[in-house]
């Protein structure tokens, strides 16, 4: 393991998955042959974030735009949720790993719906990493679910108007309880965040990875959260401000 401080390890890591599809083509297979062997990629993260205490670790597994995928290649994707929740339950309650789930639910399969109740009740007791996957999610989505959920609010007049914060903003986020992110990690080559988490990565420091997904691994987060360690983090203050704390 790479030199890390174990007093600065970064409480919440969020992960866009990218590269599975290039990955495939580059070996002459279809893109499901990418997404099966990012299922290796996921478990050596949790692995790895598990090992230095993060506490949270969020991946963007299905985008609401991705079911404007080819149907093969969605019903493919749903496949493996299931196998790959069923395959790993195992793993995550030996870890002590809880899961949560973010995005619209209603819109997946039934299938898929009750494996990950089924996995989330399972987990919910654990006391280590909170696994937080993003599935049938976007931000954009979220925003809309979070100014409906405040609307009514007012509407009923459980809240006024005038009282309306930040903090209200993010307690009607489906993140609502976890810390915004610290890094946002995107491999794959590409610089975008692609609707995701976009009012929590407010302050988030941002690291965009050559590395395809399915090559990713626990050293690779390592490394990064190596280099976070040595970034100053300012949150619109100066540098001198920052240093006299």
């Amino acid at each position: 393991m790479l030199d890390i401080d174990r007093s600065n390890v970064p409480a919440h890591i969020a992960i866009i998955m990218d590269g599975n599809g290039r990955w495939a083509k580059k070996q002459g297979q279809e893109r499901v042959f990418g997404h099966r062997h990012g299922v290796e990629a996921v478990r050596s993260v949790i692995e790895g974030a598990g090992e230095i205490g993060v506490k949270y670790l969020t991946l963007y597994a299905f985008s609401t735009e991705n079911w404007n995928r080819p149907k093969a290649e969605v019903d493919a994707l749903m496949n493996l949720l299931v196998q790959a929740i069923n395959n790993e339950l195992d793993g995550l309650m030996k870890n002590q790993v809880r899961l949560r789930v973010i995005g619209d639910m209603g819109s997946l399969p039934e299938k898929c719906r009750t494996g990950l109740q089924y996995a989330i009740g399972k987990t919910s007791g654990n006391k280590g990493l909170c696994l937080v996957l993003a599935i049938s999610y976007s931000s954009k989505w979220e925003c809309v679910e979070m100014v409906k959920k405040i609307s009514k609010s007012v509407k009923d007049n459980v809240l006024d108007i005038d009282k309306i914060t930040a903090e209200t903003i993010s307690d009607n986020m489906s993140t609502a309880g976890i810390p915004d992110p610290d890094i946002l990690i995107r491999t794959g080559g590409e610089c975008r965040v692609s609707n995701f988490l976009l009012w929590q990565l407010a302050y988030t420091e941002l690291f965009f990875s050559p590395i395809m997904w399915p090559d990713f691994r626990k050293q690779d987060l390592w490394e990064i959260i190596s280099n976070f360690q040595n970034r100053e983090r300012r949150f619109g203050k100066t540098g001198e401000q920052v240093k006299k704390k």
